[in-house]
C-alpha cells in the first residue's frame, strides 16, 4: 500500500499558523472493502458481481452503492464472471502420464462437466521455478475462473507458489499436509499404509519389507502409515527396497527378494512395482503367495487378472478430483471458511496374500 501525504496550513480563524497532514490510502479498492463498507459478506457481493445466485434488492443495491463511492472496478475474472464467459477451470498437474495422475484428473473433469465447466490441463516438466511458471501461462492465457493443482509431487507443490492471487484455487493430494493457505481433498494415505501392513502382520509375517518410490516415499503417508504400523508392533523397520518410476526397478527389486529368504512380505507402493516383482519372483521359482504375500497400490484393472490375482488398495483418485472440484466451487463463490476433505482408501484382498511358509522359506 502506498500513501500520498499532503501537507496544508490552517489556523483557527482560517490563517497560516498550524499544520495538519492529510494522509489518502493510494490501494486500489478490493471486494472485501466493498463488503465491509455495504456491511455484507464477501460471497454477497460476488454473488452482485456474477449474477449467478439471487440476492435481495436491498443487498444489491448496497452493494452497488458501496461500488461507486469506492470506485472499485471488478478484475478481469469478475467481469467475466458476470457475463457468463468464464465457464472454464484449470487443472495443473506434474503428469498426464501416471495412473494416479489420470484418474484423478478424469474425476475432475466428470465433476466439472456436470457443473457446466470445461477444464483445460497443463502438465509442468519439473519443480525447476522456470518450469512452473512455463506451465502456468498456458493455462492463464485461457481465462479460467479457477484452478485446481494435482499435489501428488514436489512439482505439483511447486505450481501452488506460483498461482496469481487472484485466481481461486485448491489442490488434491495423498500427502498428510498440504501447502498452507489452500484448502485440499486428501486421499488418507497414512490409514491405508496402517491398515496394509497390519494386515500382514495380522497374517502371521514376522515383519513386512517396502518396495517404494524412494526418496519421494519418506515424504508419502503410505510409506509412514507402514513405518509406524511396524513400530507400534515392536518391530524394527526394514530397509526400503527403493525403486523409481519404471517398472524395470521394481522387476530388479524383485530379483533381490527372490534371492533374500528373510522376505515373506512385500507392501508395495504401486500396482506396477508389485506386478513387474510378481513376474521376476515367478521367474525364479518363489511361489505367491506361498513363499511371499504382495500388496500393490492403485487397483488398476490388470490387478484382477494376474497370476495370482493382485491384493492391492483402492486409493478413490476418481474421488478424489470430485471432492476437490467440489472445493473449488466453492471458493469460486467466495467462501471463506472452507474445510479440507478427507476419505480413506480401500484395501483389496485377492489372492497374492496369505499366511507365511511354516518354517520360512525353503
Amino acid at each position: 500500500m502506498t500513501e500520498e501525504v499532503t501537507e496544508v496550513d490552517q489556523g483557527a480563524n482560517g490563517s497560516s499558523t498550524g499544520k495538519i497532514r492529510i494522509t489518502k490510502d493510494q490501494r486500489k479498492p478490493v471486494i472485501a472493502d466493498v463488503a465491509r463498507l455495504a456491511g455484507v459478506s464477501v460471497p454477497t457481493v460476488s454473488r452482485v458481481l456474477t449474477g449467478n445466485i439471487p440476492v435481495s434488492e436491498e443487498r444489491r443495491q448496497r452493494v452497488l452503492a458501496a461500488i461507486e463511492e469506492l470506485q472499485f472496478r471488478p478484475s478481469s475474472l469478475a467481469r467475466a464472471l458476470k457475463s457468463g464467459a468464464r465457464k472454464m477451470i484449470a487443472i495443473l498437474t506434474g503428469s498426464t502420464e501416471y495412473y494416479g495422475y489420470t484418474r484423478t484428473i478424469a474425476g475432475v473433469e466428470r465433476a466439472a462437466q456436470e457443473a457446466g465447466y470445461s477444464v483445460v490441463i497443463s502438465a509442468v516438466k519439473s519443480a525447476d521455478p522456470e518450469d512452473a511458471k512455463a506451465a502456468l501461462g498456458p493455462a492463464l492465457e485461457q481465462q479460467v475462473a479457477g484452478a485446481l493443482v494435482i499435489d501428488f509431487d514436489p512439482t505439483g507443490a511447486q505450481l501452488l507458489k506460483y498461482l496469481p492471487e487472484e485466481i481461486p484455487a485448491v489442490a488434491a493430494s495423498g500427502f498428510s499436509q498440504g501447502q498452507p493457505g489452500y484448502p485440499y481433498a486428501f486421499i488418507d494415505e497414512y490409514a491405508a499404509g496402517l491398515e496394509v501392513t497390519r494386515h500382514l502382520l495380522g497374517l502371521g509375517h514376522r515383519t513386512v519389507h517396502h518396495l517404494g518410490l524412494f526418496p519421494l516415499a519418506q515424504f508419502s503417508g503410505r510409506y509412514q502409515g507402514w513405518l509406524d504400523a511396524l513400530k507400534e508392533a515392536g518391530i524394527e523397520p526394514p530397509p526400503v527396497l527403493p525403486a523409481t518410476r519404471s517398472a524395470r526397478s521394481g522387476y530388479e527389486q524383485g530379483l533381490v527378494i527372490a534371492e533374500d529368504k528373510s522376505i515373506t512380505a512385500v507392501f508395495c507402493s504401486n500396482d506396477g512395482l508389485a506386478h513387474a516383482a510378481l513376474k521376476a519372483l515367478h521367474e525364479r521359482g518363489v511361489r505367491v503367495p506361498v513363499d511371499v504375500s504382495l500388496i500393490g497400490w492403485d487397483n488398476q484393472p490388470f490387478t484382477e487378472f494376474t497370476l495370482p490375482a493382485l491384493s492391492t488398495v483402492e486409493p478413490g483418485f476418481g474421488d478424489v478430483g470430485a471432492r476437490a472440484f467440489d472445493l473449488l466451487l466453492k471458493k469460486m463463490s467466495g467462501d471463506q471458511n472452507i474445510r479440507d476433505s478427507i476419505a480413506a482408501p480401500t484395501l483389496v484382498v485377492r489372492e497374492s496374500t496369505a499366511a507365511p511358509p511354516a518354517g520360512g522359506r525353503a
